[in-house]
């Protein structure tokens, strides 16, 4: 690990991943506040009180336009990183986020909610930009050695962005009357840092050699972030993916969704991405409050209690990026999803009894945390770092584009449903993520390959098994090719065309 390489993935991931997971979380605390402010604007008007109907539609535009927005953000993610690099559409996003941020801090001088609807809207595309192109931006950028790794450092980011907005959401800090517009504000410092020092460091290799055929700024950019002068194997690699993929084109992605040698790829990233949101992250947040309540935790200490879980979520993360090399990430994926499925199917079984068995209030809080545990280490982190693997370069692009819509749609989907799931399932909704981990789980056994270790063209040899397809035969002849002696470059140039 070179500190041109450490700085780059902190700096990524800070002014872009930091602010996903702030956004998440820092409306909940001062909720009351913004909708009393709401209401007040509105009286201000039309000098009568709102109604509470039209309160609770104007709150819930509010909390939904976020991940509506980050849905439309992962739709332009194949056009904004194929024609402005994957810097570049970082630097570019950035604006979306201070115009975002200066919405919502001036929101109450103005005397105008509904421009924090639209900062919402705004702040959402930001986040679905941002949690594409960081992953693949890092993920193009780190030694295969160290990918896994470097892949995890955004989803750290989101989780610790999600901490700050929590503890600087306490009532005695910003959480409060006069504090919330600056607490909303607070978002667009990450997005002038990124703005200011990104710049200074250089564009994904695999993009300027295999996208912009620009050999030696790739070289140039390899040798800053590797350290050393010797990059020629990654350099041929890179040129290997290049000549395999050339007859094939950039896959928009129509053409992504119709190709047979990329079939099993696309759907295990559909898989991934629906089980991750769909397993039940923001129900168990949702019943978290009311878990403690039960087990004792008076109602003025929950919001330490959040705070805990918060910190939770980042440590493990973080343990995360430290095993994911050595345990590999069908091991996480595995035990994330097997430690969230029996917490949720353990976890009904505790709200249905603990009004009879006392105890079972303290199995709540352990499941709780266990499920915490298990999204942090495999399900919340690991998906990101599997679209960037089971990729190549020409069709990277769209599969962030289909992963993130589908995780922001399903997102949207949970935010939508689940408290008339709740109003009629009660505890027992749990089942219905448990059962969803459950398949989400299985399929990863059966049909998700290790990646750990092994170049991009070694994963894409791997999937074309199970797709049969036998393209990567091709691939592999191609190699061995490039490595006769020049005397035989007239065969290289046949065997080229033939391919």
């Amino acid at each position: 690990m070179t500190l041109s390489l450490a700085l780059v993935a902190l700096i990524s991931a800070f002014g872009s991943s930091f602010q996903y997971g702030y956004n998440v979380s820092v409306i909940n605390s001062p909720a009351p506040y913004m909708q009393e402010f709401y209401n007040q604007t509105y009286f201000d008007r039309h000098g009568v009180p709102m109604d509470s109907g039209f309160q609770t539609f104007l709150w819930s535009l509010t909390v939904s336009m976020f991940p509506l927005g980050g849905f439309f953000g992962s739709l332009i993610v194949w056009p904004m990183v194929n024609n402005c690099g994957r810097k570049g559409t970082l630097l570019i996003n950035n604006i979306l986020s201070i115009t975002g941020a200066i919405l919502m801090s001036t929101s109450e001088l103005a005397k105008t909610f509904e421009v924090i609807i639209l900062a919402r809207v705004l702040m959402g595309i930001y986040a679905g930009l941002a949690s594409n192109v960081v992953p693949m931006f890092l993920g193009e950028m780190a030694p295969k050695n160290l990918r896994g790794a470097i892949g995890v450092v955004p989803q750290l980011f989101i989780t610790i962005g999600i901490l700050v907005a929590q503890l600087l959401g306490l009532s005695f800090i910003l959480g409060n009357d006069s504090g919330w517009p600056v607490l909303l504000g607070l978002t667009g410092i990450p997005s002038l840092i990124q703005l200011a020092v990104l710049p200074c460091f250089p564009e994904s290799p695999r993009y300027l050699l295999i996208q912009k055929g620009k050999e030696e700024e790739a070289r140039k950019a390899l040798r800053r972030l590797r350290g050393w002068d010797d990059v020629n194997d990654e350099i041929e690699e890179m040129r290997r993916e290049d000549e395999s993929e050339k007859k094939e084109g950039q896959f928009s992605v129509l053409s992504l969704c119709t190709f047979k040698g990329l079939r099993w790829q696309l759907i295990s990233i559909i898989v991934m991405m629906m089980g991750q949101q769909l397993s039940g992250i923001n129900a168990v947040f949702y019943y978290a409050d009311r878990i403690f309540q039960s087990a004792g935790v008076q109602e003025n200490s929950v919001q330490f209690i959040t705070v805990s879980i918060g910190a939770i979520n980042v440590v493990m993360t973080l343990v995360a990026v430290f095993i994911v090399e050595s345990l590999g990430r069908r091991i996480l994926l595995l035990a994330g999803f097997g430690l969230c499925c029996v917490s949720c199917a353990v976890l009904t079984l505790a709200l249905n009894l603990q009004t009879t068995v006392p105890s079972m209030s303290y199995v709540s809080i352990i499941c709780v945390i266990v499920y915490i545990i298990g999204h942090a280490i495999g399900a919340s982190p690991i998906p990101s770092v599997m679209i960037t693997e089971m990729f190549l370069q020409s069709s990277r692009p769209a599969a962030f584009m289909v992963g993130g819509s589908v995780h922001w749609l399903c997102n949207f989907t949970v935010g939508l449903v689940f408290l008339y799931m709740e109003a009629g399932l009660g505890p027992y909704s749990f089942l219905i993520f448990c059962a969803i981990c459950l398949a989400t789980m299985v399929y990863i056994f059966f049909i998700v390959p290790e990646t750990k270790n092994k170049t991009f063209m070694e994963i894409n040899k791997i999937m074309a098994k199970r797709n049969k397809v036998e393209i990567q035969e091709e691939k592999e002849e191609l190699k061995n090719v490039e490595a006769v002696p020049d005397e035989q470059a007239e065969k290289k140039e046949n065997f080229s065309t033939k391919l």
